[in-house]
């Protein structure tokens, strides 16, 4: 880098230094944020776990199957997902169909949301996938065997679509 452009840097750096010394103190979490936080904590505690065991028995079937985690994100609500690639029998062997999608997610309003995103195998003639609300709970009532119930609805869902 040029001399006077490396100092028109340390120049712009020492000026932004300033101004982050001189910002307002942070104020304290607002209910809203320690109420998101809390439900991230517990879809990382209770889903999350049943999400790996499930993606784990998908692929020792054979499928394609992956979980994500977006339960510490600072600019969104958290959620955990699991999405499942079903096999479909076609001319040249075993395919793979389209992946669906069950998400749970942290709704302010209504606390925890199962959403499922079904999609059916690729035929010839065009169809829709589906989005539903598989249901709602609240971030303090959710459990394991509502996870496990949703899930599993969630799994008959896409192999009777496919």
């Amino acid at each position: 880098m040029m001399d006077e452009n490396l100092a028109k840097l340390r120049a712009l750096l020492a000026a932004h230094a300033q101004r982050a010394a001189k910002a307002p103190p942070v104020k304290a979490q607002a209910r809203g944020e320690s109420q998101r936080r809390a439900c991230g904590d517990k879809l990382r505690a209770v889903v999350r776990p049943l999400l790996d065991v499930v993606m784990g028995e998908l692929r020792n079937a054979g499928y394609e199957a992956s979980t994500r985690d977006h339960t510490d994100r600072e600019n969104a609500y958290p959620s955990v997902a699991l999405s499942f690639t079903p096999r479909v029998s076609g001319a040249a062997g075993s395919l793979f169909a389209l992946a669906s999608a069950l998400i749970f997610r942290y709704d302010p309003r209504h606390g925890v949301v199962a959403h499922a995103d079904v999609k059916p195998a690729p035929t010839a003639r065009p169809t829709t996938a589906t989005g539903a609300r598989f249901g709602t709970i609240g971030v303090d009532a959710l459990s394991a065997e509502w996870v496990e119930t949703k899930t599993l609805n969630f799994i008959e869902a896409v192999l009777k679509a496919n």
